[in-house]
């Protein structure tokens, strides 16, 4: 039986035991790192592997220069994700120079890409070994296997789950992030998603609602249901059903879910938002363009009338919604009048806040091949200006907000000056205040000023 044919309990039960004698000859328990780029459910993954860690004998650090493994999970959605993941890895040339026991892997959908792992292995020799997205159970085999010294690398996609008695090492304790699905089936022409992580696959609902009942009685107030299509779930049930089932658990929590696609946005999910108690109000809307000849060529397989019912849809239920959309600058093909209705859209909507980015060409997808690949300084200008018009709308919506008092999760000190609490309402809306509330209470702040991207205010008793 070679390394990596190992179950994940036989090979776990080695590496523990090697990682007991390195505590021996450490004098403490061996430390593991792991970096983390991208989305929310990149964040989700690396709770995983953390928790894998501490089962294995590590005890997770927040220095790379004093761990003895180092995991650097990784983003392939644009080219700028990717260079900044290889440039952190590169940064860990010399620990393993200095450390030579010391084990670097690297994790997430950059492990999946061929030509990337060929790079890895090639042109980083200090890294130890890949491993693609669903692919956990494989960890154990691949850890032992580098301390053996042997390297591993494979783009192929690993299906067998670790036991679920794997608990994620969290970065928060009033929060969670908690995956409901991993895959996706859309295969959006940019998107390189259905190819690094797979099909779609959902987990039973059983196990979800056992997952968030275990939270909420840990003392999580803020729980966000993921998957790449969150909204296409189908795992024993529907996801508006598995809104009401979750939300029916006992407990003050606010329940969220990322990300949703514009054609799997049924009526039942909008009645069961409105009629839960617990569900934020709060939609991530991705709309990509407001270009319906744009959307075609991106296989959205929606237009912008149907967008825009549903947003009315939203509204009309959930009058107090707070709407965030995705936007793609500069897609292949995109004309001046094709951006120009996505200024329309924007508009039209008033989002609270949009995630914007220019087209970046991901290889092995349909859009990087595409004729009329547009200049970089056009889509610089037209990022500009899309940008220069949704902090208007932000900044008028927010000020509308002055006078207001808002439920509030508070979630500690801001990350930029920790005298000032920071915390999302209901609806995530940033607020920034004066009080005395602690991590992971819910309060009441009344609106005193405003800006774009953030409220200020002061606590309410």
């Amino acid at each position: 039986m070679t390394d990596q044919t190992l179950s994940f309990t036989a090979a776990s039960d080695l590496v523990r035991r090697r990682t007991e004698h390195l505590a021996e000859l450490l004098g403490h328990s061996p430390l593991a790192y792991v970096r983390t780029f991208g989305c929310q459910q990149n964040e989700a993954d690396s709770e995983r592997l953390r928790g894998t860690l501490v089962l294995l004998g590590y005890q997770i650090t927040e220095d790379p220069a004093a761990a003895d493994c180092i995991l650097v999970n990784t983003c392939a959605i644009r080219e700028h994700a990717e260079i900044k993941a290889l440039s952190s890895i590169g940064q860990y040339k010399h620990l393993k120079a200095a450390k030579p026991h010391l084990i670097i892997g690297v994790c997430g959908c950059m492990s999946a890409e061929k030509h990337r792992v060929e790079e890895l292995k090639s042109r980083y020799p200090y890294v130890d070994f890949t491993l693609p997205p669903a692919g956990d159970a494989m960890l154990p085999s691949l850890i032992f296997a580098a301390m053996d010294k042997k390297r591993s690398f494979s783009c192929l996609e690993l299906r067998e789950a670790p036991p679920a008695s794997i608990q994620p090492v969290r970065g928060a304790k009033s929060k969670a992030w908690v995956s409901i699905m991993y895959g996706c089936n859309n295969f959006c022409s940019y998107c390189i998603v259905p190819y690094v992580r797979g099909r779609e696959r959902s987990r039973p609902y059983a196990e979800i609602l056992a997952e968030c009942e275990s939270l909420v009685l840990s003392g999580v107030k803020d729980i966000t249901l993921l998957g790449q299509n969150v909204n296409s779930y189908s795992g024993g049930c529907s996801f508006a059903e598995l809104i009401t089932r979750i939300s029916e658990i006992p407990g003050e929590f606010i329940l969220r879910f990322m990300t949703s696609h514009p054609k799997d946005v049924t009526p039942e999910l909008i009645e069961a938002m409105r009629a839960s108690a617990k569900a934020a109000r709060h939609f991530h809307l991705p709309l990509q363009s407001g270009s319906d000849d744009i959307l075609r060529r991106m296989n959205r397989r929606y237009d912008s009338a149907r967008y825009l019912s549903l947003v009315d849809a939203l509204r009309s239920a959930m009058p107090e919604i707070s709407l965030t959309t995705d936007i793609i600058v500069g897609f292949p093909g995109e004309t001046d009048e094709d951006f120009e209705k996505t200024l329309s859209v924007i508009r039209r909507v008033r989002f609270d806040s949009i995630y914007s980015f220019i087209f970046s060409p991901r290889k092995n997808t349909p859009a990087a091949e595409m004729p009329d690949q547009i200049p970089r300084e056009i889509q610089n200008a037209r990022f500009d200006r899309l940008l220069a018009l949704q902090n208007e709308i932000a900044a008028e919506k927010n000020l509308s907000a002055v006078g207001k008092t808002f439920r509030v999760l508070c979630e500690g000190g801001s990350r930029t000056d920790p005298s000032v609490l920071a915390g999302r309402t209901d609806g995530n809306l940033l607020v920034l205040f004066g009080g005395t509330a602690a991590a992971g209470e819910f309060t009441h702040v009344k609106i005193t000023d405003a800006e774009p991207y953030a409220l200020h205010g002061i606590q309410i008793k």
